[in-house]
């Protein structure tokens, strides 16, 4: 019946489009593979850098504990994130905004947390410096990270790959900020939420800027005339 109804041409043209595809792992595997790529990428900051001058005042609950939890939020983010990737499988409008307001409310709970364990404002006359070069490593150190994972992420072809992309952003930032903790010594609100905050927004309105773009590429791609 459909030899009958479909011209042959159209039959032959669909035929040597289909190509065998690779089944995609579960979102959490595949946030694992990212989590083992984030290790030596986050750790060369502090090893860089030298680790924050105060982490023995700190403790190691409120240094290495806290920044454990917070890359384990950063990797639930992105978890969503690779499962809002693929068809067929949307988070809800209400898992959404719960996995949103959670992230940001454990970034919060942590810049404050920290600050009530441990007050270190930054040095007059510095502020701006202090502010852009938090900024400056936490985005470099971010994107090998974030470009493993939007590759990812635009493989599994979004149907909403702002919205993805954006995610994907608010969990590469969160995880790079764990990592940042542990080498910046500053507890002060407002140069982590400014500073460190300035890169996860950088890196969120990035995510949906790039997946976008290389989404409508690649759909740009498959509508071309072979």
């Amino acid at each position: 019946m459909a030899d009958a109804r479909v011209p042959a041409e159209l039959l032959r043209a669909v035929g040597d489009d289909l190509r065998p595809v690779r089944p995609l792992a579960p979102p959490w595997r595949r946030a694992l593979v990212v989590a083992v790529l984030a290790v030596p990428v986050l750790a060369q900051a502090p090893l860089a850098y030298g680790w924050r001058s105060n982490i023995a005042r700190l403790g190691p609950g409120w240094a290495w504990g806290v920044s454990i939890v917070q890359a384990l939020v950063g990797l639930a983010v992105l978890v969503a994130a690779l499962r809002e990737a693929v068809p067929g499988r949307p988070l809800s409008r209400r898992a959404l905004w719960i996995a949103i307001a959670a992230a940001t409310a454990a970034v919060l709970a942590v810049t404050l947390g920290t600050e009530q364990a441990l007050p270190a404002a930054v040095p007059p006359g510095v502020w701006l410096r202090y502010a852009w070069e938090c900024w400056e490593i936490s985005v470099v150190t971010a994107l090998p990270i974030f470009a493993f994972a939007a590759w990812l992420v635009v493989r599994a072809l979004p149907v909403r790959p702002a919205l993805t992309g954006a995610l994907l952003g608010l969990g590469v930032g969160i995880l790079v900020d764990s990592a940042m903790r542990l080498y910046c010594w500053v507890s002060a609100p407002l140069h982590v939420l400014v500073s460190h905050g300035g890169a996860v927004v950088t890196l969120v309105l990035g995510g949906a800027l790039v997946t976008t773009a290389v989404d409508h590429w690649a759909g740009r791609r498959r509508r071309r005339p072979r």
